[in-house]
């Protein structure tokens, strides 16, 4: 696990759009700098509760083009389209011709996303994915997790397309409101799993822009060090505070984040 608290270099403002294959550019490091240039990506986003209208409308707001889609229809995100910009689509149009794609929708619906959403996206398409499984208040059980698999390594085979994990550990008001300028003292770390290095560097290099440090978590087996539960877990700590968390986070779940006979609940009354 390695620390972003002195991101080497502030990433500049992003200015220029490009094509797909120029995107490789975020992710292109030599000798300790980056490419004094940033691409403004095409940005598929699925689920449009808390934090996918949070991302909505700050991604828009950095310059991004953002597709925004529910499971309800477009015609449900017409006043978010609106206020941000963004174009209101279906759920099977999100990934057509993005280079990003957030899937941010409660874990038990995964599922129930056409099967074959990702099927025609190319192999370099970045799915991040924000979930967290919540087996008392909402969920219910699923069995992979419960028997230790980290929940995004489940919602990657349900999608059957890698993903990195992000945003879940941060409350949608504080990812909207919170950002702070790189440097700046007290700044949030939002922490950042994943097992392929460019897209892993793309999505911390969003996170930057954002607002926030990036901290690289390891790779998609060690996200659940970032789950609900976790030292981490919305507890908006600064990059050092992270780092430290994720090292002390401790594998095994606790009983408020494991199913019972009796789940799901609610949020106000887990089960």
């Amino acid at each position: 696990m390695t620390a972003i608290s002195a991101y080497a270099v502030q990433v500049p403002c992003l200015h220029h759009r490009h094509r797909r294959n120029t995107l490789a550019v975020v992710g292109r490091e030599a000798a300790g700098t980056r490419d004094q240039e940033e691409t403004l990506m095409k940005i598929g986003i699925i689920g449009a509760g808390n934090i996918g209208g949070t991302l909505t409308r700050r991604l828009t707001a950095l310059g991004h083009e953002v597709a925004v889609a529910n499971s309800r229809g477009p015609e449900t995100l017409a006043a978010l389209a609106s206020e941000t910009g963004a174009r209101a689509v279906t759920v099977s149009e999100a990934p057509r011709g993005a280079d990003l794609v957030v899937v941010t929708i409660p874990e038990n619906r995964i599922p129930d996303l056409p099967p074959d959403l990702f099927h025609e996206a190319p192999e370099d398409l970045i799915v991040v994915d924000t979930g967290n499984y919540y087996p008392r208040q909402r969920d219910g059980r699923i069995e992979e997790i419960e028997a230790g698999l980290a929940e995004s390594r489940w919602v990657e085979q349900q999608l059957r397309h890698p993903v990195i994990k992000a945003f879940n550990n941060i409350y949608a008001q504080h990812l909207g409101g919170n950002g702070r300028p790189a440097g700046a003292a007290g700044r949030i770390a939002l922490p950042v799993a994943g097992d392929d290095p460019r897209a892993k560097t793309v999505v911390m290099d969003l996170v930057n822009a954002l607002g926030f440090d990036p901290v690289d978590t390891g790779g998609l087996d060690e996200s659940w060090r970032q789950q609900p539960g976790s030292p981490v877990y919305t507890t908006d700590k600064d990059a050092e505070g992270v780092t430290h968390g994720l090292a002390d986070a401790d594998r095994q779940r606790a009983p408020e984040w494991s199913a019972t006979s009796d789940s799901p609940g609610t949020f106000e009354a887990p089960a």
